[in-house]
Order: structure tokens, then C-alpha cells, then sequence
């Protein structure tokens, strides 16, 4: 979702700049920054940027620089010279310090006046299609860093796949190692053990172990946001459940693995997985 769209438009009297901005979020959060004369016309632009923009932190600004001679602010002359001679009697001065006594009336209030500008629909028309071309170009950008996300996601995806088939070969080794480690503490202890006994806890032991449920569901979890990844439409929420689920079977497998080659595989896993956590955000 980070993006960033710019569109500068020269008016007559003015000159437009329009800028957005957006940065990850899990909804979307809107600020837009507009003068005041144009702000009948906030909610429409709130409405075209959340078709747009779906998700994220924008912000949004039209800066106004004006180019023309004319200018909307006046001296209020009336206020100004009222100003000077109540100066000038409080201070019991002559004419010859006018100049001061000028300088700081202007700066007292409404000393100056400014004119309210309309609202002009037809020069609003050409600052809207300026904008449309503003959001163009975050959309472009967001695309182009999404393509590249996209690669890296399946690149991490076929690394996760490559440590489980290494948690799938080595888990008959795994349950090898087990049994020898249990029949190796039972000899320690120099007792009669019943073998059909050993045997029946043996296997209730395996069954507790067992990681065989976990490896199907993060394979299908794997698969699955491969293939969410490839539709068209806004997904990231719908990603990021997904990762969370093969978190969930990553971490599970972890624990019960209690075998150092497996839980090296599995902490392998888990850091492509936060490199994936990390990014999802930035998708829509």
C-alpha cells in the first residue's frame, strides 16, 4: 500500500500542486488537506480516493501558489489610518515617524482584509482531472512495488515448501530416534519391562507426537495462498488469515518435533514466514 502520486496544473492566476501519499494500514484512513473555497468538494474527493486506494494511511493535499499580480488580500486603508492616528496620539509624536508608526499598524487586527474566493466549477473540472492523474500514478506505483512483492511471496513460499519436504524425510528418522531414546531410558533403569505393555504406550506416545495432520494442513495452507495470491481482487486480508494459519501448523509441528534436525527445519519456516508477516500488510 505504500505509494506516493504527484500532479502539478498551471491556472491562469494559480499554480495547483497535488499530492498523495499512502503508507500501510489495515483500513483506510483518509486526510485530506484542501483550501477553503474548495472544500464543498472534500467529499466527493474522499469518495474517488477510497474507490481508488481501498486500503491504507493517505494523505492528500492540494497546494495553492498564486502566479497572477492581482491578489485577493487588501490594506483595510480605513482601519490602517485609524490605527496611525491613535498612534500617534497615544505616543505624542509628529508626522515625520509616520513610517513606524505604519509599520506597526498593519500589524495590528484587520489591519488587512482578504477577499473570499468562489468556488469557479469550471476551473474545479480541471483540478479534478489533475487529481484523477495524482491517483494514477500512486496506483501505478503501488503496482509496480506489488509486482515485486509478488515475486519475493513465492520465492519464501517455495523456500517453506522446501524445509517441510525436509520435515516430511526426516520424520521416520524422528520416530526411530524416539523409540530408541525411550527403550535406552527404560534399560537405564534395570527394570522388567512388558513388551506388548511398552509397545502399547510406545505407540499412544507416537500418537501424541504424531505431526503427520499439521504437515497436510500446511501444505494445503501453502497452496492456498499461492492461490489467493493470483485472483484479481483485493486479498490482503484474506493473505494475511492464511499466513496466520500456517503459523499456526509451523509452530505446532515445532513443538512437537523433539528432534533437532526437524525443529532446525522448522525455525527456518517460521523466518521466511515473518519475512512474508512483514510484508503482507502492504498488500490490498
Amino acid at each position: 500500500m505504500t505509494g506516493y502520486g504527484k500532479s502539478v496544473l498551471q491556472l491562469p492566476t494559480k499554480k495547483v500542486t497535488i499530492e498523495i501519499k499512502s503508507l500501510n494500514s489495515k483500513n483506510l484512513d483518509l486526510n485530506v488537506r484542501i483550501p477553503s473555497y474548495y472544500k464543498e468538494k472534500e467529499l466527493s474527493v474522499r469518495k474517488k480516493l477510497a474507490k481508488s486506494l481501498v486500503r491504507g494511511k493517505v494523505d492528500f493535499s492540494i497546494y495553492i501558489e498564486m502566479t497572477a499580480d492581482e491578489t485577493s488580500t487588501t490594506v483595510n486603508k480605513t482601519v490602517v489610518k485609524n490605527y496611525v492616528e491613535q498612534l500617534r496620539n497615544t505616543l505624542f509624536i509628529g508626522s515625520e515617524d509616520d513610517v513606524e508608526l505604519l509599520k506597526m499598524a498593519v500589524t495590528m487586527p484587520d489591519a488587512l482584509k482578504t477577499e473570499r474566493e468562489e468556488l469557479d466549477e469550471e476551473e474545479w473540472n480541471t483540478i479534478d482531472a489533475s487529481i484523477d492523474i495524482a491517483i494514477q500514478e500512486i496506483v501505478a506505483y503501488r503496482t509496480d512495488e506489488a509486482k515485486s512483492l509478488e515475486v519475493d511471496f513465492k520465492e519464501r513460499i517455495k523456500n517453506i515448501k522446501k524445509f517441510l519436504e525436509e520435515v516430511i524425510s526426516l520424520d521416520s528418522d524422528r520416530i526411530e530416534h524416539v523409540k530408541l531414546r525411550l527403550q535406552k531410558a527404560i534399560a537405564d533403569l534395570q527394570v522388567d519391562v512388558d513388551e506388548n505393555r511398552f509397545e502399547q504406550e510406545l505407540i499412544y506416545y507416537l500418537e501424541k507426537l504424531d505431526i503427520n495432520e499439521e504437515k497436510v494442513r500446511l501444505e494445503n495452507h501453502l497452496e492456498y495462498f499461492l492461490e489467493t495470491l493470483a485472483t484479481p481482487d483485493s486479498n490482503g486480508k484474506k493473505l494475511g488469515f492464511i499466513v496466520q494459519e500456517m503459523g499456526r501448523e509451523i509452530n505446532t509441528t515445532g513443538s512437537k518435533a523433539n528432534f533437532t534436525p526437524i525443529q532446525k527445519a522448522v525455525i527456518q519456516m517460521k523466518n521466511e514466514l515473518e519475512q512474508i508477516k512483514e510484508q503482507i500488510l502492504n498488500v490490498l
